[in-house]
């Protein structure tokens, strides 16, 4: 649930700037509104976000919340493993957070890890092709549709 509000937020982020890192920048409540989150929810998404390296956020006046670099430069499966971690369904079948299962004699043999690796690298597939721009531009795209009334 985490990952959807950031990955609503950052679409709005997106096209709030073009595209463009520390363009446009909204103000948390903006965000929460086009990403229909929670408001002190949100706010603890952006403080990951801004921890991990994808927005840029300033108090003030002229403060609000940007992206730290280029949309078309953020990967989706990143966002994902930034806000929810991992993104194999299992531990065992992790490629940055392996953990061998403690009732597991041969990790190596184990069908039940071989099919969730599979998994694993289908999801990562997918998610690790497609940027931020794409989401944020895809037509007909809901995110697309929520965020477009911030620019």
């Amino acid at each position: 649930m985490k990952a959807k509000y950031a990955l609503r937020a950052m679409c709005a982020l997106a096209r709030a700037d073009g595209g463009r890192p520390r363009g446009g920048r909204l103000q948390a409540r903006t965000i929460a509104e086009h990403s229909r989150a929670p408001g002190k929810f949100l706010e603890t998404i952006l403080v990951d976000l801004r921890q991990a390296g994808f927005i840029d956020s300033r108090r003030g006046q002229k403060g609000g919340h940007a992206l730290a670099r280029p949309a078309d430069q953020i990967m989706i499966g990143d966002l994902i493993r930034a806000i929810d971690g991992p993104l194999a369904p299992v531990r065992c079948a992790s490629v940055s957070a392996y953990q061998p299962c403690s009732d597991c004699p041969d990790p190596d043999a184990c069908s039940l890890r071989s099919l969730m690796r599979e998994a694993r690298d289908a999801i990562s597939d997918v998610l690790d092709r497609r940027s931020l721009h794409d989401l944020a531009q895809a037509p007909g795209s809901s995110l697309a549709a929520l965020a477009g009334d911030s620019a």
